[in-house]
């Protein structure tokens, strides 16, 4: 099973090891995606979790027993194409190639399979053509 959620971490949670603990205590692997967590601050990580079902709800319930947030990280990246500009800048932030310039046309190309939900390309879009549906 593959699930994506966001973890909010308390000021004092934040030191915890999680995703050691994922691994080594409820054999489920962690695919940080993205990560804003600084010491004595909230932080927010969102991950991709792969394992057994069971598994990965376990991990969930400890998680939410040890006082971290977790919640559902289910949107999706919506690119405006009436107010883009095709300037490519989102293309050199995204990670997994999911904007993708077009060489005949010089036309962004999005490829939904590949997003990730990274959310880097939405603070470089200059026109703010790229958004989340979360």
């Amino acid at each position: 099973m593959k699930k994506r959620v966001t973890l909010t971490f308390l000021r004092n949670t934040v030191h915890m090891p999680v995703t050691y603990r994922l691994a080594k205590d409820f054999n489920v692997a962690a695919n940080i995606i993205r990560a804003q967590v600084a010491p004595n601050q909230i932080g927010t990580l969102v991950v991709e979790l792969l394992g057994d079902i069971d598994e990965v709800e376990a991990a969930i319930e400890w998680m939410r027993s040890q006082g971290i947030e977790v919640s559902s990280a289910s949107g999706e990246i919506v690119i405006d194409f009436d107010s883009c500009v095709h300037c490519g800048l989102c293309t050199g932030v995204c990670p997994t190639q999911a904007l993708t310039l077009e060489p005949e046309t010089f036309k962004l190309k999005f490829w939904r399979s590949r997003c990730v939900v990274c959310e880097q390309c939405i603070p470089t879009c200059p026109v703010a053509a790229i958004s989340t549906n979360l």
